[in-house]
Parts: structure tokens; sequence; C-alpha cells
């Protein structure tokens, strides 16, 4: 018996629960009703405000549904799968493992039964770009790759049509790692900046989070840090395994490095000569990162010929610096994924002239001070909006420089009304960007939301 045969019939008298109805957890809710589980479908929305269609195929499935604010309270169930962006330490689940709750999520397990090697990617910024990467070129080598995690696709429900000479390659966030205690073959830190403090109860707590991506590793194992960030750069007293740095900034013993424009490999056999940076498609020097953080940890998995062909034909990934039209000479960008200071300042520097930038959102109770000189170097009229808007106002306002830059700043009160105000000002020759610098939830479900009506207005104009 396998191992994933061997999972379901340990648990074929349990009932189990899925917080959240959403895409993550459909594919696992039906995976598990297939297996003939007793399953629970929770979610904090009521069945009106849940597609019809969910809810008539998770009841003709044989699903039990527990909808509504108190979907959590009194959960009589054997095994709880949180979603993955759901808090761990919510006193609801604290107390459910307090009474012998199982409480455990799609990763953890996908984990435990992967037959495959696993590469995973953690990082405040640029891990949806560099998780796809790595899995654009393994697949251009000719490797059978499962991309998944927190770029949107559960893959446990595919486990058994992964083989062991496969490759899994997955986005793991500082939520779906806080709690998971088995690491990748291959983990992969790109940075570490404050994010997501509004769930996190400390930034040591965010930092250990991304430390469990190699805490669990083996001496046979590879782990490829940023040198250039002081955060990563000290969990390399963590590693076990093989350890690979990569750096944008200065050379490395072993890892990926940038030597003038040159992007270039170390190792015990010497220094090798890659490819340009001028080569790659994607703008902006964080890609330039992105390649080096990549690179390192497919080093020796594929040819650098499969490299270079990959860099020179990979256009990016939705919602991240993407290029959606172009109107009486003004380009506009959708850069939706800049839920963070640290993001939108990549967004900024990715090109070569001032920009009028959309910005504004939810409060994750990030300062804003680090974005604003970047802000005075980069901007020429800021559009605001949302909760956060007054705060990203005063950090600018109050930052050195400001008085002399010649920022115009605008509050709108939504996106539609920001997308507006950027028409009417631009002129032939600049460049729009939606840049937030902060998270979508005082208007949208997510980001990739955002991003989608952001097009949608531009594309109307």
């Amino acid at each position: 018996m396998n191992k994933v045969d061997w999972f379901f019939k340990n648990i074929k008298d349990k009932k189990v629960a899925f917080l959240g109805i959403g895409k993550s957890n459909l594919p696992l809710i039906y995976k598990f009703l297939n297996r003939g589980i007793d399953v629970y479908a929770c979610d904090k929305r009521d069945e009106s405000s849940i597609d019809n269609n969910t809810i008539t195929s998770l009841k003709s499935a044989g699903a039990k549904l527990l909808l509504g604010n108190d979907y959590l309270k009194n959960l009589d169930v054997d095994i709880i799968f949180r979603t993955p962006g759901m808090n761990y330490f919510l006193p609801e689940l604290c107390e459910a493992r307090e009474n012998g709750i199982v409480v455990t999520s799609e990763m953890e397990v996908f984990f435990d039964l992967c037959p495959c090697k696993t590469i995973a990617v953690t990082g405040s910024d640029g891990k949806t770009t560099t998780t796809t990467l790595i899995a654009t070129i393994l697949k251009e080598q000719g490797y059978n790759v499962h991309l998944g995690g927190n770029i949107g696709t559960p893959l446990l429900p595919i486990i058994e049509e992964i083989n062991e000479n496969d490759i899994a390659v997955v986005e793991l966030s500082s939520f779906q790692l806080i709690s998971m205690r088995k690491s990748p073959d291959i983990s992969v830190v790109t940075n570490v900046a404050p994010n997501h403090l509004d769930v996190h109860k400390t930034m040591d707590e965010y930092i250990e989070a991304k430390k469990n991506i190699l805490i669990h590793q083996n001496a046979f194992s590879r782990t490829v840090l940023n040198i250039d960030n002081e955060i990563t750069k000290s969990f390399k007293k963590d590693v076990r395994g093989e350890k690979v740095f990569f750096s944008y900034n200065n050379r490395v013993k072993n890892g990926a490095f940038l030597d003038g424009d040159m992007i270039c490999y170390a190792d015990k056999n010497g220094v090798t000569e890659i490819m340009n940076k001028k080569e790659i498609k994607l703008p902006g020097e964080h890609n330039v990162e992105n390649y080096l953080t990549a690179i390192s940890a497919i080093w020796g998995l594929v040819d650098i010929k499969t490299i270079v062909k990959v860099a020179r034909e990979f256009g990016g990934v939705e919602h991240r610096i993407e290029f959606v039209r172009e109107l009486n000479g003004v380009k506009y960008y959708n850069d939706s994924i800049a839920t963070s200071p640290t993001r939108t300042i990549a967004g900024l520097k990715a090109f070569n002239q001032k920009l009028i930038v959309l910005g504004g959102g939810y409060d994750k109770h990030i300062p804003f001070e680090p974005l604003a000189p970047h802000a005075i170097e980069k901007i020429k009229i800021l559009i605001l909006t949302g909760p956060t808007a007054n705060a990203i106002e005063k950090a600018i306002k109050e930052c050195d420089g400001f008085d002399d830059c010649g920022m115009e700043i605008i509050h709108s009160n939504n996106l539609e009304e920001s997308v507006k105000i950027a028409h009417k000002l631009a002129k032939s020759g600049d460049i729009v960007s939606l840049s937030p610098a902060c998270a979508s939830f005082d208007a949208y479900p997510n980001f990739e939301e955002r991003g989608k009506h952001y097009k949608q207005l531009v594309n109307s104009l």
C-alpha cells in the first residue's frame, strides 16, 4: 500500500472540516469526498454570499455545510484543514488543538505524502516570479513539473498523479510555513522584510515562520539564501545541507552573482558565466535578482542554454509590472502584487523615469517611511485611496527632499476614480502604474481581483 492509500485508509472513519470554501480548498474537499470521507465544508460567508453552483455541487457530493459568522464554534470534527491565509493562532483553532482536534493544512499533508523532489520558495518579495521561473526553466529542460502552493494551485488533490521522477515546485507563504514541520529538498528564501504584521503577532514570529522552510531539512538538502538581506543571511547558521547564496551586489563562493552586467555562478569548479543581464526580457533590476535566485536553486539540474532561452522569452506573471496597454502615448502597468512598500520600491526602480502611481489600500500595519525617499525620487503624481492614504502622504511629506521634488499628491474615493484622474493628468510619454504598497482587502478579496479590475478600467478608457 502506498503512502496516499495508507493516509486515506487511516482517516476513513474521521470527520474532516475544511475552513474556507475557496479555490484552494474546493478541489481538496471533492478529493476527500470521493475517498468516502465525512466532510464538513465551512465558511464565514452565509449561503447567499457563495456561488449557487458551488453550494449545489457540494451538497450533491455529500458535503455537510457549516456557514456564517459562527462557523468555527463547537466544531465536532476530528481533523481541521485551515485555508492558507487563516491565522494559525485564531482562538478557535487554539481551542480545537487543546481539545485534541488535529489542525493541519493542504501543504503540510502534501509534503508528508509527496513522492518526488520538492523545491519551495518563500520570501517577502519576489517569491511568485521566482517560483514560476524555476518551474518554467525545469519544464523547458524536460522535467514533469507540478507548480502550486501559495501561487494558487493546490497539489494534494493531484497527489496520485505525481511520480517519483517529477519535481514539485511550490511557493510558500509565512501563513503556510508557520505550522509546517517538514522542509523541501531545495529551499529558497528570496528576502525577508516587514510584512503581514496585521496577522503575525510580532516581526520575530514572521521571521521564524519563514525559517521553517529550511529548519527541518536534512544533510542532503540545498538551501538558497539572499546574502544581501541581513535577515536571510542570518539563516545560514541553521542550514544543515548544501549552503548556496545569491547576490546582486557581491561575488559569492557558492551560488549566483552579478559581475558587472554578467550573471555568473560560482562553485568548487570555478566561475561560470551564464548570460548578460540585458538578455532578460522582464524589466527591472529586481527581476535580475529573481533570476539569480532561480539559477541558484536549479543549478546542476538544467543546462545553461535552457536558462538563457527562458530569460529571453519569459514575459512575467500577471499583476507583476504587467503591461496593460498604451493609449495616446501613455503606458499603463498593473503591479497589483505590490502589497507592501518594498514591492512598490522594486516596481518604481523598474523604470528609468518618474511615474504616475496609484497607491493605497488595506492597512497591514507596515511603516511607509522606507518607501518615502524612493517615492520622492521616482513619482511625479501620486493618487491615493483607501484607509492608508493619509499615512502614506504623511510619511512622504515628512521625508527630507519632499519640498523640492515637485510631487503632486491627490486623494480619490476608489480605484475607478484614481484611473480617471491618472488618465486626465497623464501626457504622452508618461507611465501610469498601479503599485499600491498595500493589500487590497479594503475593497477587493485579493490583489488579483484588484489587478483585474484595474485592467478592465484601463482597457475601457
